[in-house]
């Protein structure tokens, strides 16, 4: 069966919370690499209030089967009570990096 290779998405407020969560999926071998980019704003509604803030967005590059196990650790290291949580797929890649992808998170 062909992997699909997949990039989950969330973001959050606070950096060392994202750097938990990183090294987490990481050491556990749920994903290849990450990415934390700052994001200078973010506007959102929550409780009813319109939310402005500075968020950090985070990229986890990894394979569709571990989609449930990551979001499962997002959900119980994330700060916020209902992260995003998402997955992207990567439809085309560079062979030897989506091999590297693959080989990672065996």
């Amino acid at each position: 069966m062909l992997k699909k290779y997949i990039i989950v998405q969330t973001h959050t407020n606070k950096r060392v919370v994202l750097d938990r969560i990183a090294e987490r999926l990481i050491d556990d071998r749920l994903v290849a690499c990450v990415n934390i980019y700052p994001n200078e704003y973010s506007l959102y509604k929550y409780n009813d209030k319109i939310v402005r803030d500075r968020e950090y967005l985070f990229h986890a590059k990894s394979v569709d089967c571990k989609f449930d196990k990551i979001a499962k650790v997002i959900q119980e290291l994330h700060n916020y009570e209902t992260p995003e949580i998402i997955s992207l797929e990567i439809s085309q890649g560079n062979e030897m990096y989506l091999k590297w992808i693959k080989d990672e998170v065996s």
